[in-house]
């Protein structure tokens, strides 16, 4: 018998003392409508208390992927993110499990846990959901102002541009150059983090390839937009 579990919990061991941890969307009513509609069998919500009890001291420390982009400007990040899933892994115990594509290096992560440490869990990736405009789907839009919407517009835009330039024949220094310029273009106030192309495995930075069609690559963004820092990507 087929059964659908998710797991609701926001993660405080992978919030840095400076981010959003407090102030992060929580929109369990919504969530639980859309999960009633999907037909989900079971919604485990678990505390902070529950996953990690008095005297918890376990942490899970991920390795050379997790220092890199996401894992450079967020320190602990990514060990915060090995360690919670390895627990909800432990309590669920599901045979597949869905992560969003969305957070491409996190998926990275995970993908790197579960061949590590040996969990019979198959990693299923879920595609990027984006508007109708192109800005994809995530919990911190909501904190965008209308003009600062119509900037987000900005990722998507530009890492599709990256990829059409690569197609193309593009370097992969020519095609950062080109779409960074675009980006500035297209939002004035933002600020750029990162804009680079990585091996979709080890997220270390490709800087030329002989063939497109051997090369497993993702393109990858992270901006502020205003107060709100967003990240983006596409598969190449």
């Amino acid at each position: 018998m087929d059964l659908t579990v998710v797991s609701i919990f926001v993660n405080p061991s992978q919030f840095g003392p400076n981010e959003d941890f407090s102030k992060y969307p929580r929109t369990l009513d919504a969530d639980t409508r859309v999960l009633i509609e999907e037909d989900v069998d079971f919604l485990f919500l678990p505390s902070v208390d529950q996953i990690y009890p008095k005297g918890f001291s376990t942490n899970i420390q991920i390795g050379p992927i997790s220092l890199l982009f996401e894992g450079a400007i967020r320190p602990g990040h990514f060990d915060g993110v090995a360690t919670v899933v390895s627990i909800l892994f432990n309590i669920v115990q599901p045979n597949i499990a869905f992560f969003g594509q969305k957070d491409a290096q996190q998926l990275a992560v995970i993908k790197k846990l579960v061949r590590d440490l040996a969990f019979p869990i198959e990693i299923v990736a879920c595609a990027t959901i984006r508007d109708k405009d192109g800005l994809a789907l995530s919990s911190r839009n909501r904190y965008l102002s209308e003009n600062e919407r119509i900037e987000a517009h900005a990722l998507s835009k530009t890492i599709f541009l990256t990829k059409d330039l690569l197609l193309k024949g593009k370097s992969p220094s020519e095609a950062k150059t080109a779409s960074e310029i675009e980006f500035h273009l297209l939002a004035p106030n933002a600020a750029l983090d990162y804009l680079e192309i990585v091996d979709s495995e080890t997220f270390q930075p490709i800087s030329s390839f002989e063939s497109m069609a051997r090369l497993d690559a993702t393109i990858i963004i992270a901006a502020h937009i205003g107060a709100t820092r967003l990240i983006d990507n596409i598969l190449l």
